[in-house]
Parts: C-alpha cells; structure tokens; sequence
C-alpha cells in the first residue's frame, strides 16, 4: 500500500514546477530501477551458481481443471481483469482525444471460453476445428485515447459494444505432414495435436487474430501473464488487419522446419479506421502479412548453445479506403477544410506497408532477454492498431525459480515511439487520429518503461502488480510524464 501511496502522489500536478516535474520522474525512476535491480540480483545468483539440473515446475499445466491429451476435445477458458489508475499530471491544454489529465481509474475484464475438435487424428494429415466465445467489458482509462502506446491490450477501443458476448474465433485448422520424423508440440487452444511432423505445412482459414500467429514472442506477447501496453507485446508500427476488437477473417499458410518457419497471411481490413465492419472486397481491400522465423541461439558459441534464441522479420502490405495525411494537411492551410480531417480525404487503391523485426534469448534457464523494432511509411492514416510509425523496445524477463517460485515472473521493458512529419503536422494542426489527438502539439517521442511482478497463487489462479511510465503521452512534451498503476487478477480455467 506504501508503494501504491507513493505512485499515486508522484503523479500529482503541483502547478507544472520545475522541481515537480523532477519530483515526479525520480520517483517513477526509483520504483521501476528497484524492480530492475531486484531482477538483476537474482539473475546474476543464477547465472553463478553451477549448472544443475532444472527444478521441476510447480505444474506442468497450471489450470484450475485438468486438460486431458488423450480426448479429441478440448476445452478451455480464462479470464483476466485489470484495474488500472493515474494519478493527476501536468497539461497546459487538452484535446478530444487526450489523455485526461485530472487523474482516474477505470476496470476492464475480458473472458474467453476456448474449444476445438480434432476431426482428423492421422498425425501426418491433422485437422482441427476451433470456435472461441468471448466477452470483453469495462473499460480502459480516457476510453482507451491519449497514448499510441496504450496501457491496456485487453480494452475494446469502442467501449459502446459492451460486455455482449461474441465470436472471437472459427477456424480450420490442417496440418500437411512432409517427413516421417515426429516432434513434440504443446496442446492448446490454437493447436490441438501433441505431436507433429518435424517438416510440415499448416493451414488455417476463418476468422481469428492475426497476432495469434504472427510476431510472438514468449516474453512480450501475453497481455494476460506479462507486460500490459500494447505497444510492449506487439509490434505497434504492424498496422495489422483487424476490426475493432482484434479479430479479422484470414487465411494463412505456413511452412514448418527443423530450425525455421516461413508463414503468409492474407486478411479483410476494416471498412473505415478502427470500424466494426470488415470489407469483404478482396480486390480493393486486403491485408497481407509475411514472416521469415528462425530458431537459433542469437549469440553463437558465447552463450551454452542449449540457450534457446529466435529471431523474426515481420512485414505487411495493407489496401484500404485510407486518407493521407499531408492531403488533409494542405486542405487545412488552403482554407478547403475548417479542420484537418484525413478522413475526408480517403480512397481506394491507398497502400499502407512496413516492415518489423522481434527477437528473444534465454540467457540463464531463468532470465531472458527480448526486443523488437519497426517502421512504416507513415504517410497514410494509422488504420487498424495504433497510431505509431517507428518503434524501439528492449525488455526482459526473469522466472522465480531463485526464490522458489518457479511460476512467478518480474519482468521489466522500455519502448520508445515516433512518428513521421506529415502525422505530426496533422496533429499539430489539430487534426485527430483514432487515438491521439491533443488539439495541439509540442512533439517528442513517446517513452514508455513498463514494471511487472506476476504471482502464481493457487492452481490457474494468478495475481499482477503492474506500473507504466510514459514520458510525453501521445507524442506530446507539453503533457505529462503520467504514471499509470495496474492490478490485474487473471484465471485459467
């Protein structure tokens, strides 16, 4: 409670003072270098010690039920809930789309019910149906507006569709054996086989998420377990294909071998920026994705080659009804336009592309380390994510194994992002993104350091401590630094 106390007053306003400003950053500093610290401690306890069979974990499935292999049908669920507050912060002005400065909190809770059928069990030739239901309610601070990097990846960005309950995901999914040789594969809710083919061809078609199957990464890709903004577990410059909630209709093919993979995925984009509505259209608007993954330790002969190391390279090329930004720019200042709309100034054949990179080591069987960067064009509107052009992110992660906790995690990550002239001058305009939109700006990168610790309570039951520093929130200098505290409750059923 002290240290929730001392976050809360750090983000108090106290007039836009220089030394307030000072005061706020150091605390925030304080907290998170603690977090860094303590994680620095254990990791250098273990990567001394000698090597030594691992500890066997707590679970090997930490669920509230048990999920039988042996059965075709599989059936699961969890849910999440995050609370998270800021506490006031300095803002000269605000805008529609700001980040409100007066301080607030706010609650979201989502729950998936996950299922599936092998139809086929001929481990050469697999196929599987998958159909998901979800519910996604509550809401995020500011109604999910204010920050290209948002501090909550399980919040609706339309909070008017509410809690109703919605097909998240159906799918088929075939598994193409192409050698003899069987490896073990995890069983879960976007897989259902316990062995594959070692050389392979999957493909899936129906409705899902992109993020599902392009860039992860075991350290920042689960909202539900780790890191919480959005710009930490995804590539935030992937302006990937979806509607509002996440989810698109696709078809993607992958190739699968010893130490590598090759995956394309051909999607619907949303018929309007951030819109509920897909655009069934393939010749005039569509989403397509290719990525190049390649499993090896990162570092070579200087690390113990059994530490596992993968890299990733991400691009995409988006056709969509989009605006440009300088367009909507140059009717402004011509007078044609009473405010700077690149909605207005959309049309077809409109080409959105960018490329990303992601990649993830294991430095001690306890510690890893995980990074990720990328561009795009930036020219067009910011259509399906988030409103960022250019991304940096280093981060890591540290398993309680050192203190006998072999389910509890810290972990601790810094992202910092940008975007190009024509997106800048448009908000400068006082133009509005479907995000960001201050009514002015005073342009710096947006900086984001993001804390957490995970406790692993009983069975699938698990508690989160969670803190986000955002340095000038929505690319702007004049607001801010904004502190932003979480407490999440996740459950796996």
């Amino acid at each position: 409670m002290k240290i929730l106390t001392l976050f809360t007053d750090a983000g108090e306003d106290r007039s836009g003072m220089n030394d307030s400003l000072w005061q706020r950053r150091k605390t925030a500093a304080v907290c998170l270098a603690a977090l860094f610290i303590f994680a620095g401690k254990i990791g250098a306890q273990t990567a001394t010690q000698p090597e030594e069979p691992a500890a066997a974990p707590e679970s090997a499935a930490v669920t509230i039920f048990p999920h039988p292999d042996a059965t075709r049908i599989f059936v699961a669920g969890q849910a999440n809930s995050i609370f998270q507050a800021h506490g006031p912060f300095h803002s000269p002005y605000e805008g529609a789309n700001s980040l409100l400065a007066r301080g607030e909190y706010k609650v979201s809770l989502i729950g998936t019910l996950y299922t599936g059928v092998e139809l086929l069990r001929n481990p050469a030739h697999h196929l599987e149906a998958i159909y998901d239901e979800e519910s996604a309610g509550g809401r995020g601070i500011s109604e999910a507006l204010g920050l290209a990097g948002f501090t909550n990846l399980d919040v609706v960005r339309n909070p008017t569709l509410g809690p109703t309950p919605y097909m998240a995901r159906v799918e088929l999914h075939q598994t193409i054996g192409l050698s003899s040789k069987m490896v073990a594969s995890e069983r879960g809710p976007f897989s259902l086989a316990t062995e594959v083919p070692e050389r392979r061809v999957d493909l899936r078609f129906g409705k899902m998420s992109l993020p599902d199957h392009f860039d992860l990464n075991n350290i920042g890709s689960d909202s539900h377990l780790q890191f919480m903004n959005w710009a930490v577990d995804n590539n935030g410059t992937w302006d990937y294909a979806a509607d509002t909630r996440g989810y698109t209709y696709a078809g993607i093919a992958e190739y699968d071998d010893k130490n590598w993979s090759a995956r394309y995925g051909l999607a619907l984009m949303p018929i309007v920026a951030n819109g509920s509505d897909l655009d069934w259209n393939l010749h005039r608007a569509s989403g397509q994705n290719m990525e190049v993954e390649w499993r090896h330790g990162l570092l070579g002969g200087l690390l113990n080659p059994d530490r596992k190391g993968v890299v990733r390279a991400l691009s995409y090329v988006n056709h969509a009804h989009m605006g440009l930004y300088r367009a909507a720019n140059n009717a402004f200042l011509r007078g044609i336009d009473k405010t700077p709309d690149v909605t207005q100034h959309e049309s077809f054949g409109a080409v959105k592309y960018g490329f990303g990179l992601n990649a993830e080591q294991e430095l001690t069987p306890s510690l890893r380390v995980f990074g990720r960067v990328g561009w795009n064009e930036g020219q067009h509107e910011s259509f399906c994510y988030s409103e960022i052009d250019q991304t940096v992110e280093l981060g890591a992660d540290l398993a309680g194994t050192g203190w006998g906790r072999a389910n509890d995690k810290i972990g601790l990550a810094f992202v910092s992002n940008a975007i190009k002239s024509d997106h800048r001058k448009y908000l400068a305009l006082g133009g509005l993104g479907f995000l960001i939109g201050d009514g002015n700006l005073s342009y710096a990168r947006e900086d984001i350091v993001e804390g957490y610790y995970t406790l692993h309570s009983w069975r699938g039951l698990f508690y989160a401590l969670d803190a986000q520093f955002i340095d000038h929130p929505g690319y702007n200098q004049a607001r801010g630094p904004v502190l932003v505290e979480s407490v999440r409750i996740h459950v796996d059923f």
